[in-house]
């Protein structure tokens, strides 16, 4: 478990799971490759009473025939290959019952959804499990796992029938932060500038199967061009593996996040459909609730509107990524990314991704404005300019219970940012537009995220606080 970078809260709850006296049914879930098996194998050594990983587009056949070779081998014993999944549940109830009642008896089926294909019988025979025998041992920890995120939610978290309200625990496994993310490159001997680890995490995100990959003897560029743009690259085929394995009809998803990849602040779900010529309908909800729990989109609240006018905004990093730069350049130039690096449109990126790096740490910007103990809501605010009225784009407010708004302009910059007195004037009008068409009362407090400070002149004084980049990198106390 030493080997365990982060996840101190999941850590903590899988120790009071085993600390329970009643059975245990545990939800692990997240995106891809965000180490949703590698925790719980660490966590638990290695040591289940009974482990199997369901096969990608698999047959139920070829699924029983590896549970069997499998089962035997945890058994030490010859079985033929069950008939169906509710004999392949009899014998593991069988193999249970007779070890030791005393010890903790601890189960782990990863990729569950994959055992669960059409006509498979799986769910029916795991509810009858899981109803029948396996909640009434005390002494059992049984977790389920998979990338599927639609599928452990739907069929396990909130199932409607007889798995209803079976669940005891749910960990969502979030991708590590920039914190997180040092540390585990400090640990392969990766000693990068906070520069150049943020612009790497604009590209992957803390997902810790990309940056295993990164090679310690090349730079950043170097990296890239060998992950990304080299022919036959260790992820030239991860955009289609990615979507094609968690959702069906993933085209329709590819759809939805190539859209969403054209606008910088989102779109509304009736633009989504207009994009995309999905209809508006339940299909395209559960599409985007399905996007949402798997951790590619999020949910921007709109300042002073209700449900109906929140906006879905691509989150993922790595997709991002793909649709700017490697979908259409892929195999043109194994050396794209460093031929590129004084290119404007790649500027351009970094500033547009350093708004989302600067949404996935809220707590970090809290902390340092001092009110981390404060209740507060985050969200984005849009008004469209007219012939007699500016307009005027906010990317996050953070509205506070102490009578404050604190405005936060994010700029990316290779050294101190300076203030221009067109973009003074620009500020200053947006603050205008804002208060006077929100009508709000409260304090506006204009805060500057940025890489390196700000550079003080004569137009410094209207910010009221500087964030650096530096500061992104604190521990999550949470």
């Amino acid at each position: 478990m030493n080997n365990i970078i982060g996840r101190e809260k999941e850590i903590h709850r899988l120790k009071r799971v085993l600390e329970e006296q009643e059975a245990q049914l545990v939800i692990v879930y997240g995106r891809r490759r965000v180490g949703k098996t590698y925790l719980v194998n660490e966590f638990f050594d290695y040591k289940f009473d009974f482990k199997f990983t369901g096969s990608y587009n698999h047959k139920k056949s070829e699924q029983l025939q590896n549970y069997i070779l499998e089962f035997n081998r945890y058994t030490k014993e010859e079985h033929d290959t069950p008939k169906d999944w509710t004999e392949a549940f009899f014998l593991l109830r069988d193999y249970l019952e007779q070890k030791d009642p005393g010890e903790k008896q601890v189960v782990f089926f990863d990729e569950m959804p994959w055992m669960d294909n059409q006509g498979s019988g799986f769910l029916s025979a795991f509810e009858w499990f899981w109803n029948s025998w396996g909640s009434t041992r005390k002494n059992l920890v049984f977790i389920v796992c998979g990338s599927a995120t639609s599928w452990l939610i739907d069929k396990i978290d909130r199932n409607k029938g007889g798995l209803f309200n079976r669940r005891t625990c749910r960990l969502y496994i979030e991708p590590w932060n920039l914190y997180d993310t040092e540390q585990y490159l400090i640990s392969r001997d990766i000693y990068w500038s906070r520069y150049d680890i943020t612009v790497c995490y604009m590209i992957m995100g803390g997902i810790p199967y990309y940056l295993k990959l990164l090679d310690r003897e090349l730079t950043l560029n170097e990296n890239i061009d060998l992950m990304f743009f080299r022919n036959r690259s260790e992820l030239w085929d991860e955009f289609d593996q990615l979507y094609r394995t968690l959702f069906s009809n993933s085209d329709k998803y590819i759809k939805i996040v190539e859209a969403l990849s054209k606008k910088k602040k989102g779109l509304s779900r009736a633009e989504i459909s207009a994009a995309t010529k999905i209809p508006e309908n339940g299909t395209l909800t559960k599409m985007l609730t399905n996007l949402i729990d798997s951790g590619f989109v999020r949910v921007n609240d709109t300042f002073g509107y209700k449900n109906y006018e929140k906006t879905f905004q691509l989150s993922d990093y790595y997709t991002l990524f793909y649709f700017r730069f490697i979908k259409d350049n892929y195999g043109k130039d194994e050396h794209m990314w460093s031929n590129t690096n004084d290119n404007p449109a790649r500027q351009v990126w970094q500033g547009l991704t350093y708004e989302q790096v600067c949404k996935d740490h809220i707590p970090q910007i809290k902390k340092k404005l001092g009110i981390s103990g404060i209740m507060s809501t985050v969200s984005s605010w849009y008004k469209k300019g007219s012939d007699t009225e500016d307009g005027a784009q906010i990317d996050m407010l953070i509205d506070r219970r102490d009578h404050v708004i604190s405005l936060c302009e994010d700029k990316f910059s290779t050294h101190e940012y300076e203030i221009t007195k067109d973009y003074d004037a620009s500020l200053k009008n947006k603050v205008a537009v804002f208060r006077n068409s929100t009508k709000t009362k409260k304090t506006i407090q204009v805060i500057l995220i940025t890489t390196y400070g700000l550079k003080k002149n004569s137009y410094s004084n209207y910010v009221g606080k500087v964030i650096l980049m530096d500061d992104l990198f604190e521990k999550n106390d949470d």
